[in-house]
């Protein structure tokens, strides 16, 4: 039987074979575990009330928010400062990394408010697209989404300052928790929602209009990632423009794909072209279809 000395030998002999996947002697990085807490505190600060154990009332509401903020701001700032250090900006000095970590974790705080303003319309779109929802608080407290698009929200506030590591991080452990995989970089506009959630996939560069609703199992992807690093920048990912709706199972890939406004994607087909604005696309079996709306009754398609 092998000694813990001899166990020990040899798994710190493997960390010079595969130094790839080592970190040591270089940047503290951001804490996955801090991180995740810093997620979880904002979320009581976008919901006051919802991700508490106990019920806060209006009078006390002051000063546990400017409590729940020093908390937050301290550890934000610490977790940006290590991102800093790892990925420095052009041009910034090692003794201007705190003032900056400093300055991007007030610059991101006060911009709460506005993500507050949004989040509201994504309720709201949640709310009146699903019957089977019985109230706001009811959406808030149990539906994944509201988790999974509030971090991507929070997420992409940072993605935005160029800080590294952190918004995946956030986003990550959403997607861990919802089973809906929302990349930070992705714009995604107002009233905004993804019934029931899971397996949804959208792409960094993909961008999402106002009044989009999406089903499970959606992707918003690349057309390939053959290339690797020399994409990086480029766009990959789908535009989805106004008041659009994509059912279950669909995959629509391609940077240069835009789906037009007012139109409907049916389950499970694939795009890789672009639909003009009010079009019905659907598969029926045999073939993809792309019916003008006007269309829709004519041909006896089902009803959207």
């Amino acid at each position: 039987m092998e000694t813990v000395t001899q166990l020990t030998n040899d798994l710190v002999a493997s960390y010079a074979r595969f130094g790839g996947i080592n970190h040591l002697d270089g940047k503290n990085l951001p804490s996955k575990r801090a991180i995740t807490a810093i997620t979880q505190e904002l979320l009581r600060l976008l919901f006051p009330g919802f991700f508490d154990e106990k019920l806060i009332h209006s009078s006390e509401i002051k000063v546990k928010t400017a409590e729940l903020l020093d908390v937050v701001r301290g550890d934000l700032e610490d977790e940006i400062r290590k991102s800093l250090e790892y990925q420095p900006p052009d041009g910034l000095a090692k003794p201007e990394i705190t003032r900056e970590a400093h300055r991007l974790t007030v610059e991101f705080l006060a911009g709460l408010p506005g993500i507050r303003e949004i989040l509201q319309t994504d309720v709201e779109a949640a709310y009146n697209g699903d019957p089977a929802a019985m109230s706001k608080e009811e959406i808030i407290v149990s539906y994944p989404f509201v988790e999974a698009i509030a971090v991507q929200r929070l997420a992409h506030a940072l993605y935005l300052k160029n800080v590294a590591l952190i918004p995946r991080i956030m986003s990550e452990w959403a997607h861990a928790r919802t089973g809906m995989d929302l990349h930070p970089g992705a714009k995604i506009g107002s009233h905004f929602f993804v019934d029931h959630c899971t397996g949804t996939v959208v792409g960094e560069t993909a961008t999402i209009g106002q009044h989009v609703k999406m089903y499970h199992g959606v992707t918003l992807g690349a057309k390939s990632t053959a290339a690797g690093q020399l994409l990086r920048g480029k766009k990959r990912h789908p535009t989805i423009e106004d008041r659009v709706t994509i059912y279950p199972g669909a995959t629509i890939l391609g940077g240069e794909t835009v789906i037009g406004a007012g139109s409907t994607i049916g389950g499970n087909v694939f795009i890789m072209d672009s639909v003009p604005p009010n079009s019905l696309v659907i598969y029926d079996g045999l073939d993809m279809r792309v019916l003008a709306k006007a269309e829709k009754n004519a041909a006896l398609d089902f009803q959207i």
